[in-house]
């Protein structure tokens, strides 16, 4: 099985036409409003923090490029390669690794985690934007990652951001500029439900250790201009408790 086409050429679209400049991309706010925070919650239940990290969906590696700054071995995976072409570019010294990966094809999951070994996973907002169809198989495929000693990190748009992206989709004028190429491009975020994702997580064997609420901070800003913030959710993850 492999993702579906229609995602794959969604994403590859939006990478294309995206911009290099910083902060141009609705979701890619800057490092220390995002990973940092995020890596507070995480580091604690790390059981070995040498292991590799894999970034999943690492997109133009801005969080990859942060998180290589503190861990050993950092790999940015993402579906799209025009994705890992603006990862690449902004990381000229190569402090990450990057790799196409279609995480729906069981083979080039486990094919990593034989290179690599046990993993440990970030996953920033990746879930909600997959179609139904393949929301297991990526969650199957972040246990082959983590396998025994790995602990992953996911954050997902929560039910409650829903409402909130179709009143900005639907306002009299219009999207806000940065959201504008997401719903071009037929990415429909928050259609995940909450209930959905320990279901998900149970299936493919992993346990929550530990979870949240916090606000996904985007690029863009509302018209008081304050920074706009999406409420989400976010587990630590792992083959134990």
């Amino acid at each position: 099985m492999s993702v579906t086409s229609r995602y794959r050429e969604a994403w590859e679209g939006f990478w294309r036409e995206a911009s290099d400049e910083k902060g141009a991309v609705f979701w890619d706010a800057e490092p220390v409003l995002t990973a940092g925070v995020h890596l507070a919650l995480f580091e604690p239940r790390l059981v070995d923090f040498e292991l590799p990290l894999v970034d999943l969906g690492c997109g133009n590696g801005t969080q990859t490029r942060f998180l290589a700054e503190r861990f050993t071995r950092v790999v940015g995976a993402d579906i799209s390669p025009a994705a890992l072409e603006h990862a690449r570019r902004a990381d000229p010294e190569g402090t990450a690794g990057y790799r196409a990966l279609d995480f729906a094809e069981k083979s080039e999951v486990e094919a990593l985690h034989g290179e690599i070994g046990d993993a440990n996973v970030y996953m920033r907002g990746v879930l909600h934007q997959c179609e139904a169809e393949d929301r297991q198989v990526l969650v199957d495929g972040i246990a082959t990652l983590v396998g025994e000693r790995g602990r992953a990190f996911l954050v997902e748009l929560s039910e409650d951001a829903r409402p909130v992206l179709m009143g900005l989709a639907q306002s009299p004028e219009g999207p806000p500029p940065k959201l504008r190429p997401v719903l071009e491009h037929g990415i429909a975020p928050g259609e995940v439900a909450d209930a959905a994702v320990p279901v998900y997580l149970g299936a493919a064997g992993l346990t929550v250790l530990a979870s949240g609420e916090l606000p996904l901070v985007t690029t863009e800003y509302t018209s008081a201009g304050t920074r706009l913030e999406l409420p989400s959710k976010w587990q630590v993850v792992g083959r134990t408790a």
